[in-house]
């Protein structure tokens, strides 16, 4: 099989979440799939395609952001300090609906998407308004995507009548479905208190029909259930269940006040779940019991959320935290070990996300999507196991990434558009709002 790109001489770990390291090893890439991996004895030795050579550098697969809203890079830092409700009500809400518009959603969301890709985030499931520009943007920049349209039972951005909510989720779907291999449509219900249950009941069979995923928010705070206008239940969770919307296809993101009985019904039903650890701790809604997530072995991915509530979308961050937060109560240091936490972030974030199988992960056949991180750094001195990933590294160690079998970013340089037209064009929209 003819070799498209070919890189020699890393550090290679093609299973993060395992400890086994291939070095030095080689990748060669056909198309948009691993064609083969291996030490560098095995190495082909006839390559018509581009070399890089990879020596001193690591290569894994490339992170997965199990939850964003990519345009509201535009708030970051915006409204900080607040409380969930507070947040969203008194400025995110208004601010959605004065500035958010087609211009501001695409080019935000490709500010978003160079971030992400710079950090080595090659995969982000995103929920937000006006979701063909995200799709856009995101296939522009190079980041493989689940990108599901947002529906609430207010007036959104492009859907002025909530009466038109899923009949605009459905065009969004038919225009992305098969049109472009870095994207999978799908749909995002914000969350079951803007959402009426029949709002949620018709979402949910709209994503049947189509086999695409739900997302979720739910269970973020602990008075989410008095906010619920019609509840069928005791919990959020047990709400969503009582109506039908948990199996395998549906993502619910946050879960932080799930209690024993809500993740027993999560794991019965096979259900996937995102937990986003620093935007939960900036706007003080609590953890997420992560634990006793993995041991009922729940499908579980790990996300950013969008850039207003964290404020950043490093995952590298985001693992450090994640990994942490959970010794902390009860004071326990082996409760989610680092090796977890950097499965969660790559094939168990894309297992949640009900992803094809090999993502996630680097072997022969498996999407070519993966990253190389610069080890010659100090903070990464000396490399005594994948564990420094999740405790010392950050996004700016890594140099190169490929999607999909394509380099996007080389030498730390974004390859697919103009960063600084992206970057001068979002501080334009800043200084509007």
């Amino acid at each position: 099989m003819k070799i498209d790109l070919l890189i020699t001489d890393c550090i290679l770990l093609p299973h993060p979440g395992k400890d086994t390291l291939i070095a030095p090893a080689f990748i060669a890439i056909s198309g948009a799939h691993i064609d083969r991996i291996g030490p560098m004895a095995e190495c082909p030795t006839i390559v018509t395609g581009t070399r890089i050579d990879g020596q001193g550098q690591l290569a894994m697969p490339g992170l997965v952001n199990g939850h964003c809203h990519a345009p509201m890079t535009l708030f970051r830092g915006m409204a900080d300090d607040l409380a969930l409700t507070t947040w969203l009500h008194a400025h995110i809400f208004p601010a959605e609906a004065k500035y958010v518009n087609s211009e501001m959603v695409y080019w935000c969301a490709r500010l978003a998407a160079a971030e992400m890709l710079l950090g080595g985030i090659t995969t982000v499931a995103d929920g937000y308004f006006l979701e063909n520009e995200v799709a856009r943007a995101f296939a522009e920049t190079g980041i493989r995507c689940v990108a599901a349209q947002g529906v609430i039972d207010f007036p959104a951005p492009g859907v002025a009548d909530p009466a038109q909510n899923i009949k605009a989720a459905q065009c969004f779907l038919e225009q992305w479905q098969g049109r472009d291999p870095l994207v999978t449509p799908a749909v995002f219900a914000h969350s079951p208190y803007t959402c009426t249950n029949q709002t949620l009941l018709r979402a949910k069979a709209l994503t049947r029909e189509y086999q695409v995923p739900l997302f979720i928010h739910v269970a973020e705070t602990k008075d989410e259930i008095h906010q619920i206008a019609h509840p069928l239940a005791a919990t959020p969770i047990r709400h969503l269940d009582a109506l039908g919307l948990l199996d395998r296809d549906t993502v619910c993101v946050h879960c932080v006040w799930a209690d024993d009985a809500d993740l027993d019904i999560l794991a019965q039903q096979q259900a996937g779940v995102v937990v986003c650890p620093q935007s939960n701790l900036k706007l003080a809604s609590g953890r997420a019991p992560l634990l006793a997530m993995l041991e009922r072995q729940i499908r579980v991915g790990l996300g950013t959320d969008g850039a207003a509530s964290n404020n950043s979308l490093d995952m590298f961050r985001e693992m450090d935290i994640a990994a942490k937060i959970q010794k902390i109560s009860p004071c326990n240091p082996v409760a989610v070990p680092a090796g977890r936490i950097l499965a969660m972030a790559t094939s168990g974030g894309a297992e949640a996300l009900g992803l094809s199988a090999g993502h996630g992960q680097l072997a022969p056949g498996s999407p070519a999507d993966l990253i190389l991180i610069d080890q010659q750094q100090a903070h990464l001195q000396p490399f005594h196991s994948p564990n420094l990933l999740v405790y010392s590294a950050g996004a700016a160690d890594v140099r190169t990434v490929i999607v999909n079998g394509q380099i996007v970013i080389q030498n730390r340089e974004c390859l697919t558009i103009d960063l600084q037209e992206t970057m001068d064009r979002v501080r334009r929209l800043a200084v509007r709002s």
